[in-house]
């Protein structure tokens, strides 16, 4: 017989003797549990922070059923996610990193005729680079648009494409020459490299246009431009230098300038455009793009909501958690979901910062770093995310506070 089935003494406080005491408490009631977190970035993918979240809870209420469920809303990891869920075969297609350097990329599809998947990340990641070469002035998104023109995706009339976790700010200037496009400056000249948008007078579309249905997957929101837009907001992280970002806002302002002039589309504000180094503007324009929530696409390929229907508790989480979490992150839509399906909803983070923005929507929210140092929590995540989801499910042991 479990240990968890037996009734248990803890020291608590009899109202009735009016001191500590040792109290017999039942057994713990079993619970469903859905372990569904994000990757905790630079230490852990989605997969091995949910194994060692259940380890945890195991170890504390052997009698609970747990379901792993990793997610993604579409950054790092996605494309492995997705083909996990939706049931579809690797293949490996021959490609360029944001560099220029040959690699190969992972991508899956389903069945025969069935969608395609790829994930940015796996063909022009940052982490894909050493320091020396995150400099996104010299990088583009050449290796993606080969991807996209590989013949073992030739024939496809769908595209699901996870574009978080790209090294490049380009707009996708590289992606869209090798799909055919062309960008002429004021002298009639082509222009080679995005940083010299600056300069352009005039898009040329390819002599056929880009067959079948593209999805974009983004993990963000923002704007092609402005304070919020991808170059202000996310070039530094990539390595692009204060004095490079004047000119690389003004690169891709001419290019939705020009868009704009020769469409009559205003695609630079649109929901996502900014996401990836603009990889959501020039995937929409140049490729005929939707953009959608990255985190919504996975959502029903997993069958999230039939999922949520079925258990008590949720426990998500990512690296770090914020503000940030709940204003489109999948940790965040997650555990909105969850409250609306009445589910008690834990958040497990390396690092926590904002819980009050966190509590309308988190019944409790944890961080590593409330049991160790950052650094220790970063050399050995997955101990300390095992230890700290012991903690947690331990305390569901215990009576009603």
């Amino acid at each position: 017989m479990s240990a968890g089935r037996f009734w248990g003494l803890r020291l608590g406080h009899s109202l009735e003797l009016g001191h500590w005491a040792l109290v017999i408490y039942p057994p713990p009631v079993p619970l469903s549990i859905l372990i569904a977190p994000d990757k905790f970035k630079g230490t852990l993918t989605a997969p091995l922070a949910a194994k060692a979240i259940a380890r945890g809870w195991k170890a504390a209420r052997a009698e609970d059923s747990l379901t792993l469920l990793p997610i993604s809303d579409g950054g790092d990891g996605f494309g492995a996610l997705m083909a996990e869920a939706m049931g579809a075969d690797s293949l490996a297609v021959e490609t360029q990193d944001a560099a220029h350097v040959p690699t190969t990329a992972p991508c899956w599809r389903v069945r025969e005729l069935g969608p395609a998947i790829i994930e940015s990340a796996n063909i022009i990641g940052l982490a894909m680079l050493a320091a020396e070469k995150r400099r996104p002035i010299d990088l583009d998104s050449r290796g993606l648009g080969m991807v996209l023109r590989d013949e073992q995706l030739g024939d496809c009339q769908k595209r699901i494409i996870g574009i978080g976790g790209s090294a490049t700010n380009d707009g996708g200037f590289g992606m869209a020459r090798e799909l055919g496009w062309s960008f002429e400056d004021h002298q009639g000249k082509p222009i080679l490299t995005w940083i010299d948008l600056v300069n352009l007078k005039k898009i040329h579309p390819p002599k056929s246009a880009f067959a079948g249905e593209t999805i974009v997957a983004v993990d963000v929101q923002n704007p092609l431009l402005g304070p919020d837009g991808c170059t202000q907001v996310f070039g530094p992280q990539k390595g692009l230098r204060e004095e490079d970002i004047p000119r690389a806002e003004a690169a891709l302002g001419r290019l939705a300038a020009v868009w704009e002039s020769q469409t009559g589309e205003d695609a630079a504000g649109l929901p996502g455009a900014g996401a990836a180094g603009g990889l959501g503007f020039g995937l929409h324009c140049f490729a005929g793009a939707k953009i959608r929530s990255g985190f919504e696409i996975f959502a029903e390929a997993a069958g999230l909501e039939n999922l949520l229907r079925e258990v008590d508790v949720v426990i998500t989480g990512e690296g770090a958690m914020d503000r940030q979490t709940v204003m489109g992150k999948g940790v965040g839509e997650l555990a909105k979901r969850a409250r609306g399906n009445d589910c008690r909803c834990v958040g497990l983070a390396g690092q926590v910062e904002d819980r009050p923005a966190l509590a309308d929507y988190l019944d409790e929210c944890r961080a590593l770093t409330d049991l160790t140092t950052t650094a220790e929590a970063e050399t050995d995540a997955a101990r300390w995310l095992e230890k700290l989801a012991r903690e947690v499910a331990d305390g569901f042991c215990s009576p009603a506070r």
